[in-house]
């Protein structure tokens, strides 16, 4: 149902952008629970209806608006040139940002408001959870083909939308600080979890030391590669587009294949009680991997493959810690819905990991098989 009452609080809005036709109406869209995002709807004079995806940009969490869309504007150019190249359609296989009237790559409303406009990809759909292996090996295919095609664009000239991200040392001192504070008395409960963290310390600097050593490159990553972030074509099934590009910055691959599988290969929700229940699905791992490392191909040297699973590892050891200590912080930055969801959270990336270190040769034999 279109709703009425947005369409007059947005249409100011959208007559900022050259939209093509009469304004119908407005209605909130998708699922996401970072930016407002709407779908706006527009008769053209044959009668067909044409629909823009517009969003306001939480600005809270992502402070440098002209970064952010610097990177989205530069990204999707380069990719647009490069789908181009290889004969495909980059209207429906990249996003695609349309300037304001003046030139702007998003308008400011002068309220604290910081708006953009998408074309809108239509016939495609977005899965929420894996069913099946399946998935997971669409999933990798549609990254692996992502970070191809950007393995040579000048990641350094990305702005960090969020600084130290995926920086694990950092996030490991960060607990430190809130574990000897304790602000809330809760370390008692986590006796266990906390040993687990402190023993694997040196884990956190393996990734930060390659790239700081020169062993692997800068690359270009997207930083929150779930399945729902790949829209599907209705018509072959198949990934089209990557969307969500708010945290493309620059880091490693291995961001980006661990944290696919840190997501997406969990056998339980993420804040599962039963710790019995998790454990993470190497049939999974392998789909993702062999969808990824077919479509990224020789993007990656022998040595950053070998490496993935240290990705996997790792990025699902830092999610661990970031609950961990947001737990030992009063739960200030993820939401809960109940006491001691975060610690649940974290235990269940803790386990993960454990899983991860009694599957480890499995792992490496995965990637050595497809690379």
């Amino acid at each position: 149902m279109l709703m009425a009452n947005k369409t007059a609080e947005i249409a100011p809005v959208l007559e900022t952008f050259p939209t093509e036709g009469a304004l119908v109406g407005v209605m909130s869209y998708g699922s996401g629970h970072i930016n407002d995002t709407y779908a706006a709807y527009y008769q053209l004079d044959s009668g067909d209806c044409r629909r823009y995806l517009l969003q306001r940009i939480n600005n809270r969490i992502f402070q440098d608006v002209d970064g952010l869309m610097s990177n989205i504007v530069g990204v999707t150019g380069f990719l647009s040139k490069k789908i181009r190249e290889r004969g495909g359609d980059p209207m429906r296989e990249t996003l695609n940002v349309i300037s304001t009237k003046d030139g702007k790559n998003y308008y400011f409303d002068g309220n604290g408001g910081y708006w953009r406009l998408y074309v809108f990809i239509e016939d495609t759909f977005s899965l929420q959870v894996v069913e099946k292996a399946q998935d997971m090996y669409n999933t990798g295919l549609s990254f692996g083909n992502f970070q191809k095609l950007l393995a040579d664009y000048p990641a350094k000239t990305l702005t960090e939308t969020i600084p130290n991200f995926h920086n694990t040392p950092s996030r490991y001192a960060a607990f430190l600080d809130a574990l000897e504070k304790d602000a809330f008395g809760r370390a008692k409960e986590m006796a266990a979890e906390i040993e687990f963290v402190k023993s694997r310390e040196s884990d956190t600097r393996v990734l930060t030391d390659l790239l700081r050593s020169g062993r692997f490159p800068l690359r270009v990553t997207h930083n929150d590669t779930k399945l729902n972030n790949i829209l599907i074509d209705k018509s072959t099934g198949k990934g089209l587009c990557v969307i969500d590009l708010d945290t493309v910055m620059p880091g490693l691959y291995h961001y980006d294949f661990g944290d696919a599988i840190r997501s997406g290969a969990n056998s339980a929700a993420e804040d599962e009680k039963d710790l019995s229940r998790v454990e993470m699905r190497l049939d999974l791992f392998e789909a993702f991997a062999e969808g990824y490392l077919q479509s990224v191909g020789n993007a990656l040297s022998t040595e950053e493959k070998e490496y993935l699973p240290m990705g996997a590892k790792l990025m699902t050891f830092e999610c661990g810690i970031r609950f961990l200590t947001d737990y030992l912080s009063g739960d200030v930055y993820f939401k809960t819905h109940r006491p001691g969801q975060n610690l649940d959270r974290a235990r269940t990336q803790l386990k993960l990991v454990d899983d991860m270190e009694k599957k480890w040769e499995q792992m490496k034999a995965v990637i050595s098989r497809y690379s």
